[in-house]
């Protein structure tokens, strides 16, 4: 089976039951015939956006699929690379762009951003406090459906740019 249904299964997983680790994620994985490594799926849920709540009845994961999750997904093809340095992660979008790809990630509400910098064409996103600028292209990257965690790396080009 493929990524895709791997994933789309977790993300079912994920909305249907309260799963609190990624071991009891494998398992139910299993389960329905899907077999993943622990980092596949550490890899897996960046790429659904998926994030570990913690609440007073529990902690599990959740995936949001909430409104602004959808528009960052819209404006996914805007998002020509990402890079990030020792402080920031940057992201480099279609002339005209940066601010609606900024305010998706604003709206998103992502714990690792603490705040993100529009200009026309480029964007400057903030890590919140004990996120490293790798960790937050990790996940900006999930959310944008680009690659380019690492220092001054940056998309494979247009064509990365699909949706997962």
């Amino acid at each position: 089976m493929n990524s895709e249904a791997r994933r789309q299964a977790m993300a079912r997983l994920l909305t249907e039951r309260r799963i609190g680790t990624q071991r009891a994620l494998l398992s139910a994985l299993r389960r329905e015939g899907f077999h993943a490594t622990q980092a596949t799926l550490s890899r897996d849920l960046v790429r659904l956006g998926a994030r570990r709540v913690s609440r007073p009845d529990g902690a599990w994961y959740e995936v949001d699929g909430g409104a602004a999750a959808q528009r960052a997904e819209a404006l996914r093809g805007l998002v020509l690379g990402l890079s990030c340095n020792g402080s920031l992660a940057v992201i480099r979008t279609a002339v005209g762009a940066a601010s609606a790809v900024a305010r998706a990630i604003d709206d998103a509400r992502l714990p690792e951003v603490l705040g993100t910098i529009a200009g026309d064409d480029t964007i400057f996103v903030a890590p919140a406090a004990g996120v490293t600028p790798r960790r937050l292209a990790a996940r900006l990257g999930g959310v944008l459906g680009v690659e380019g965690e690492g220092r001054g790396a940056r998309s494979g080009g247009r064509g990365r740019l699909g949706l997962p």
